[in-house]
């Protein structure tokens, strides 16, 4: 797992290459952008809060892009999937405790729906074609999971992973699993808002803020220029 450290050094090296590299290619396919259709099971609002889990790769740019949307009250980075014992950013990085880096994300369903997430996350959050990696990272830690909190999220996911799997928008098959809720383990202090608090960041500007950039412009809507950040 790249320490921070090395996550910049990779994301300075990505940018130098930027030129060669996306040479012939949109901007959009480059930065991993897909408009995922709509969600053709959803689930009707039965509280005003529920809490959901998303793994996609670095926690950054994940909690970074959640904090973006309306109806999210929360989007807290951490570590889902091992023990509480294992729960920090170096051990989770040698990649056999069995975490994923994840964000639990707390919303209302009257303005956010389950599903809208998800279309979200498919969109601009993940590639759920890459097998235990995103973007430069690479580890089980890295890899695209759901933990859905509820049967009616379970029932959601799976419809959705379908739908898309038919949909086949992309060139390669969908690996994104299922997993069983367990523990949520919050990240370490300084892994907190990383996005908002270091947006020149190399790994961040090359990684990271196209996926926000891309929930803006795909999802008006559901975009909010201010983040809910992490306080404390």
């Amino acid at each position: 797992m790249p320490s921070t450290f090395q996550r910049f050094t990779i994301g300075a090296a990505a940018i130098a290459l930027s030129a060669a590299t996306l040479h012939g290619f949109s901007a959009s396919a480059a930065e991993g952008v897909v408009r995922a259709p709509a969600p053709l099971v959803t689930a009707p609002a039965t509280a005003t809060r529920e809490t959901a889990v998303f793994a996609g790769g670095c926690f950054w740019g994940v909690q970074g892009v959640f904090q973006h949307v309306n109806g999210v009250e929360s989007a807290v980075s951490g570590y889902t999937g091992g023990s509480a014992a294992d729960a920090r950013y170096e051990r989770v990085g040698e990649g056999d405790t069995g975490h994923a880096e994840a964000v639990r994300v707390v919303f209302d369903p009257r303005v956010v729906s389950y599903a809208q997430l998800l279309q979200i996350y498919f969109s601009v959050v993940a590639d759920p074609t890459m097998l235990n990696a995103q973007g430069p990272d690479r580890g089980t830690q890295y890899r695209t999971a759901l933990f859905p909190t509820s049967d009616a999220q379970r029932k959601v996911a799976a419809a959705y992973i379908d739908q898309l799997g038919k949909a086949k928008l992309w060139p390669r098959p969908i690996v994104t699993k299922l997993e069983r809720a367990q523990g949520f383990y919050p990240a370490e202090g300084y892994h907190q808002n990383y996005l908002t608090l270091h947006p020149e960041q190399p790994y961040i500007r090359y990684n990271d803020l196209p996926k926000v950039a891309g929930l803006k412009a795909m999802y008006p809507a559901l975009y909010r220029a201010k983040p809910v950040l992490v306080r404390g």
